[in-house]
């Protein structure tokens, strides 16, 4: 029996089937434990792993704001490295802890071109054909990546596939990798909220949206609702005027919703947008549109104007590829409720 004195844990050893004996389940995730509020005794699984827009960092923010403003027990999974146990968005085949999943009342994912083994695989597309209900941001159009010569049962998935076509980005989120229409770190995006379906839950308390990432192409699936459309600004501020010519008009789908139809027979809620690096939730009109998609994909009450005031101090890093923060572990990224709130 392996005997494990690298690290300290009160519940003791639990060995992670990613990392071996060597690794620590307690290790290589972080749960924000809910409690009062509208999301008591549910379970939101936050997927991250992307190799620019510091999913990392978003999504765990996010994951406070459901725990500690709305009561949701808030799970976020992470690529790690299994050679140091920390937290490495370049390790694009490790998902450790994904049974996690099987708990899961709802997906949260940033995700890119990921590449995970078919064991870690099913326990995604288990809770997918389970009929949760899903939020992708940003690169989620174009989840995984399979070679032309995978033998994977799950290579259709990827956002190149041929045989479903899109894989699941297109046929399940409503649309997959195309182009990029605006120029990252030269022309921002302002979203701008559709009039002709202002009255939709996912858009209460949501106005125009300021995301410092540049927008993409994108024609989603005819059966979504589109929610908000992206102007492609001339600089990096929002008061930055629109770019004009035809290649901005009309202006693409930056956020959409659909209820897609499984081959289970099970329906899945989803709320997909475009925008969503770490830096883009600095704005609240966004972090409300998640925090709305949450309410509406479990058929909740989705609130006027939901309380998405950010958590502790948030200071995200700017999107770039490698730019993630060394060093870091998961257990550096708990706080409890009681901390989190200590200072408000």
């Amino acid at each position: 029996m392996t005997i494990c004195k690298r690290f300290s844990v009160v519940v003791g050893c639990l060995l992670s089937s990613a990392f071996g004996a060597a690794g620590l389940r307690a290790q290589d995730h972080v749960v924000y434990t809910g409690g009062a509020g509208a999301g008591e005794g549910q379970h939101l699984v936050f997927l991250t792993g992307d190799e620019e827009y510091r999913s990392e960092e978003g999504l765990v923010q996010l994951a406070k704001i459901l725990a500690f403003r709305h009561g949701f027990k808030s799970t976020v999974l992470f690529a790690i490295d299994p050679k140091d146990g920390k937290i490495n968005p370049n390790v694009n085949n490790a998902l450790p802890s994904a049974e996690l999943l099987d708990s899961a009342d709802a997906l949260i994912m940033g995700l890119r071109f990921r590449n995970y083994p078919d064991d870690v695989m099913q326990h995604f597309v288990d809770a997918y054909l389970a009929g949760k209900p899903i939020v992708a941001v940003r690169t989620s159009t174009h989840a995984f990546y399979y070679p032309a010569d995978s033998n994977s049962r799950f290579a259709h998935y990827a956002h190149d596939s041929k045989k479903w076509t899109g894989g699941f980005g297109r046929q399940v989120l409503g649309e997959t990798w195309v182009t990029h229409l605006g120029s990252n770190h030269k022309q921002a995006t302002l979203g701008v909220p559709v009039a002709e379906v202002k009255d939709h839950p996912l858009l209460r308390g949501v106005g125009k949206i300021f995301a410092q990432t540049g927008s993409y192409t994108a024609d989603p699936m005819p059966d979504s609702t589109i929610l908000v459309h992206g102007l492609v600004l001339s600089g990096m501020t929002p008061d930055s005027p629109p770019v004009t010519g035809e290649k901005y008009d009309p202006p693409q789908p930056v956020a959409w919703s659909r209820v897609h139809q499984s081959e289970s027979g099970h329906t899945n809620r989803v709320l997909c947008t475009t925008m969503g690096a770490a830096t883009d939730l600095l704005d609240q009109s966004l972090r409300r549109l998640l925090v709305n998609g949450v309410y509406w994909g479990l058929k909740k009450e989705v609130p006027q104007r939901a309380d998405v005031r950010l958590v502790g101090d948030y200071k995200p890093t700017e999107y770039s590829f490698n730019g993630f923060r060394k060093g870091v572990k998961p257990a550096d990224l708990m706080i409890t409720r009681a901390e989190a709130l200590r200072d408000e």
